[in-house]
């Protein structure tokens, strides 16, 4: 498979993070485009196959927006005001064209962590 895919678990809850919204970006120099917007289904990943596939899966600097704080809010996490982390950006290259780019997300009210899954 090529393109790009996410997947969000709730490490807290040991579960799936449902209905977290994402925002993803084209970097070009200074200019931060803005492509699309998603949200996570019941399994934590995203409906209709790769966020980017086939012509807009190109080289380049993107951006995923995770909109934790909402999502950790709605699942009844007590989070101060500001909360410790409300909106996770995560910044990557692809540098292949033919690959598949997969960033995960592991998140509770006070971490996160990602890497290059597969």
């Amino acid at each position: 498979m090529t393109g790009l895919t996410t997947h969000v678990l709730d490490t807290a809850l040991g579960k799936p993070a449902e209905g977290l919204a994402i925002d993803l970006f084209h970097l070009e120099g200074e200019t931060r485009r803005y492509l699309k917007s998603v949200v996570t289904n019941a399994d934590g990943r995203v409906d209709g196959g790769p966020i980017l596939i086939g012509e807009t899966f190109r080289k380049g600097t993107y951006e995923l927006v995770f909109h934790a704080g909402d999502y950790l809010r709605r699942s009844g996490a007590i989070l101060a005001e500001p909360a410790f982390l409300d909106v996770i950006p995560i910044r990557f290259g692809i540098a292949d064209e033919s690959g598949h780019y997969h960033v995960p997300l592991l998140i509770s009210p006070y971490s996160y962590s990602t890497y290059r899954g597969s």
